[in-house]
């Protein structure tokens, strides 16, 4: 929050190390964020204009002697560089925090002072981050948040602090009355396994990667005045290949770049991966090869999990584990944060294991097989699991709908090309004929294979709904974090007898989804899940 400035304080009395105190009588003292930040400001914005200033040179270099065009844009260069390293002293200069035994406190700002107040009892994630850059200084970024969607009000961001600071930050702000025991021990829950790299290409990150190598080269050359010599180097190259060889070829080339791209980010994301849980109850993730990531979760806020399996994932017998929590908010500065992910895709057999770990279950509830949890750290290493699946299947009406809807999204691309063969030009004929092979099957299986997937039921404490087929989704819900339910019914729906019904909770994404149920199936689930709470909404006779 904003107010007027601040009243003259007792001078700041820094030690030699990085964090000064403010001495304020019997309060918890103040400290200033770490003097390095300033380095750190300087060392990035030298990248960044060296990044931008050699296209810049080269481009002035065209216009102006080289000497000069140089001298212009290093002086530019200079001056950003100082520029944003004043302002980042000022910020320095302005910025204190303090942890007392009630709140959390963060006051900063020169012409307009912000002072943000946390109460303890209320913050419920302390996160930690650094760039290779902090890593190498020994520093971190700390997000103390109380995981409500307000924006910056409920979260203080210390960047950055030394990481000694921020590790005493998050085990004083998060040490919370020891959780109750359970089946499964404190300490590791899962570890990296190499062998899981395999999955990275199958996510459809790969696809989206390549598609921007391509666009990235073209961009490039274009800064460099090259765009046009790339593009008739390329058209030299396919002179006499059939057009639909080049066409093949260069999706290729972009599958490959896509494909060593999503490798990479893997990497980058998930190595040194670990999950533990810590003394006190609070799940611990920390993974990352340059920039390292630390997400906690404590296990009071856990409400459940979401198995979601991607097609390609899905097919190789993989699935990813997510957390379904209560305060988890996501850095709008790191893209890649995903905070509610507690597992890498991972044999299937695998997920269902850690999810036991991590619900103190013997038995996973997303485990179709009802298996025990396997010994190890990462269970074994077998894939897809067979037996019966116990989740109650959905009416036929079911199938219908998704028939209807996947042959009419594969009509669309069809008609269209063959309405313009008809009023322009005859070669789109032959087009559409060929996308009506293509599309109208694989419409087909995907629709079958999404009414397979439907599916919901009860088992032990959670609540199961699965659903997707592009991304397949089982989320198993404590059925006392349901706060209410949500029964819609179309008019398509009506005719069919089906509902959808839709748990509505205060944690993850707020509401889960029973798809196309029968209707009075749906409604005896939901009062067996939460007897009582859709009673009295429901006319005599329905349930």
């Amino acid at each position: 929050m904003s107010g007027p400035p601040e009243p003259a304080a007792a001078p700041v009395v820094e030690p030699a190390g990085a964090t000064g105190a403010v001495a304020t009588g019997a309060e918890t003292p103040w400290r200033r964020l770490d003097r390095r930040t300033l380095l750190v400001t300087a060392l990035v914005l030298a990248g960044v204009v060296l990044g931008a200033g050699l296209p810049t040179a080269v481009g002035m270099a065209g216009r102006m002697p080289p000497g000069e065009a140089v001298a212009w844009v290093v002086a530019g260069a200079a001056l950003l560089v100082v520029a944003g390293t004043g302002g980042e002293y000022v910020r320095w200069r302005r910025t204190r925090y303090r942890i007392g035994p009630e709140r959390a406190e963060l006051h900063t700002g020169l012409f307009l002072v912000k002072r943000r107040s946390l109460a303890r009892e209320r913050i419920r994630s302390v996160d930690l981050t650094a760039h290779p850059l902090l890593r190498i200084l020994g520093l971190v970024k700390v997000r103390i948040g109380t995981g409500e969607h307000s924006g910056g009000e409920s979260t203080l961001e210390l960047d950055p602090v030394t990481r000694a600071e921020g590790e005493r930050l998050r085990t004083e702000l998060l040490d919370r009355t020891r959780g109750e025991p359970g089946t499964h021990p404190e300490g590791m829950l899962a570890v990296l396994d190499p062998d899981w790299l395999r999955y990275a290409p199958l996510s459809f990150v790969a696809p989206v990667l390549g598609g921007a190598a391509a666009g990235g080269l073209l961009q490039i050359s274009e800064w460099f005045g090259a765009q046009t010599q790339v593009i008739d180097w390329v058209r030299d190259r396919f002179e006499n290949t059939p057009l639909v060889w080049t066409i093949l070829i260069l999706i290729a080339a972009a599958a490959l770049a896509g494909i060593v791209g999503a490798l990479g980010l893997w990497v980058e994301m998930w190595w040194n991966y670990r999950l533990e849980r810590e003394p006190g109850g609070t799940l611990r993730v920390r993974r990352g090869l340059l920039t390292s990531r630390s997400v906690s979760i404590e296990e009071r806020r856990l409400r459940g999990v979401e198995l979601v399996e991607p097609l390609g994932v899905r097919l190789a017998g993989a699935a990813r584990l997510d957390a379904i929590a209560t305060g988890l908010t996501q850095d709008e500065e790191d893209e890649h944060a995903d905070n509610k992910a507690l597992l890498p895709a991972a044999p299937r057999a695998v997920a269902h294991a850690v999810a036991a770990r991590v619900l103190r279950e013997a038995v996973s509830p997303t485990d179709p097989r009802g298996s025990t949890d396997p010994t190890g750290p990462n269970g074994p290493r077998d894939t897809d699991p067979t037996g019966q699946d116990r989740l109650t299947p959905h009416p036929s009406a079911a199938r219908s709908r998704r028939l209807r809807w996947s042959l009419a999204a594969a009509l669309l691309p069809v008609a269209l090309l063959a309405g313009l063969g008809l009023l322009l030009t005859d070669v789109l004929l032959p087009v559409a004929a060929a996308c009506a092979l293509l599309l109208f099957p694989a419409a087909v299986l995907l629709a079958l294979d999404a009414y397979r997937n439907l599916g919901h039921g009860l088992r032990g404490a959670y609540l199961v709904a699965r659903s997707g087929t592009v991304r397949r989704s089982t989320v198993a819900l404590q059925r006392t974090g349901v706060i209410g339910w949500t029964v819609r019914q179309s008019l398509f729906q009506r005719r069919a007898g089906l509902v959808t019904l839709t748990a509505t909770t205060a944690a993850g994404e707020g509401a889960y989804h029973v798809h196309d149920a029968a209707e009075s199936e749906a409604l005896a689930f939901a009062e067996e899940a939460v007897p009582g709470l859709l009673t009295p909404f429901l006319e005599p006779g329905k349930s």
